[in-house]
């Protein structure tokens, strides 16, 4: 016994030996390699998380008509630009978890099944707290004040989604109009490959392929930055070439084109003249060959009576009727 209550006053060493196991194991979780990266991890996240937040500025540049960008433009550019990596990755994992979760989580029955069970409990606790305490728990966790929305955080809300309802608004136009050529491109071959993928792929998984193809694009150019470059260069040159052969070889044939044309206008010019000037030439020539004394002189004398008038030179004979032809002239006339 005597030993037993000295054991107890000095402490026991298997327990003493524990606690110091259990704190040294506690010491090195915290404080060693793995927490350091970890919170080194944190510190690191956390950071890029703030400078993304703060890249939400109007860029300095604007857009082909002279109008200014919104801050939504700087922020997704930094975003997809993965200069932050940390953030960029949280944010694209972020949205495959949500296409997944709408894809195999009933998520709206799952919202009407917790709203009927937090109404059942309280309205169960006011009820039962007026029968037992003659005081609903519900009303003694009840706030004195409800919380409403202030006017600043509602203008700050709405401010923030009507710059991002522009940027889509914009970008949009700026694609339709071809601002930046290879960005339009890109758009068509996309929606001409999801034109045909609609037909074997569901909704959620074209939202998976355009997210994917969204931010990992950005990523694998400024990997291969130099590369791809090079490549677009060159493929710029071959295409500058062959506009300029093809606008070089359109110039010389519109240039002959137009000779054989001038030609066959200068030939067809000259003899429509040529006969022109044959033309009026034969009028010319019959006019010169009649003369005046050609044609009947007009009478003189005035017409005072109906009666014809007869010429005194010619003798007035009597008129014979005309005899049929076999038919003998009779001697006395009747």
């Amino acid at each position: 016994m005597a030993d037993y209550a000295n054991g107890h006053a000095n402490g026991n060493p298997n327990v003493d030996a524990l606690k110091n196991n259990i704190a040294a194991t506690y010491n090195n979780v915290t404080n060693g390699p793995v927490a350091q990266n970890i919170k080194a991890e944190g510190v690191r996240t956390t950071d890029e998380l703030s400078n993304l937040a703060n890249s939400r500025r109007p860029p300095s540049y604007t857009a082909a008509t002279g109008q200014p960008l919104t801050h939504y433009h700087s922020f997704f550019s930094e975003l997809l630009s993965w200069k932050n990596p940390r953030a960029s990755g949280i944010a694209y994992l972020t949205i495959i978890s949500l296409i997944f979760s709408v894809r195999y989580l009933d998520v709206l029955r799952w919202g009407f099944k917790l709203t009927w069970m937090a109404l059942g409990v309280t309205i169960a606790a006011e009820v039962a707290g007026k029968a037992i305490l003659n005081n609903g728990f519900a009303t003694q966790l009840r706030p004195r004040k409800y919380y409403t929305v202030p006017r600043e955080t509602l203008d700050a809300v709405i401010g923030d989604v009507n710059e991002l309802i522009n940027f889509g608004v914009i970008e949009a136009q700026r694609i339709l109009f071809a601002e930046n050529v290879w960005a339009s491109a890109a758009v068509a071959l996309g929606a001409f490959i999801s034109y045909y993928l609609v037909k074997v792929v569901p909704y959620w998984g074209l939202a998976l392929i355009a997210t994917s193809i969204v931010f990992f694009a950005p990523l694998v150019y400024t990997t291969n930055q130099e590369l791809i470059d090079s490549q677009l260069r060159h493929a710029g040159e071959i295409i500058n070439d062959q506009t300029e052969q093809i606008r070089s070889l359109v110039q010389k044939n519109t240039e002959q084109a137009t000779q054989v044309t001038k030609q066959y206008m200068g030939d067809y010019t000259a003899k429509a003249q040529s006969l022109i000037k044959g033309a009026v030439g034969q009028e010319d020539g019959h006019k010169s060959e009649l003369k005046p004394t050609d044609f009947p002189s007009a009478p003189k004398e005035d017409f005072k009576s109906s009666e014809p008038v007869v010429s005194k030179d010619i003798k007035s004979e009597p008129i014979v009727p005309p005899t049929k032809a076999g038919e003998e002239e009779p001697l006395i006339a009747a």
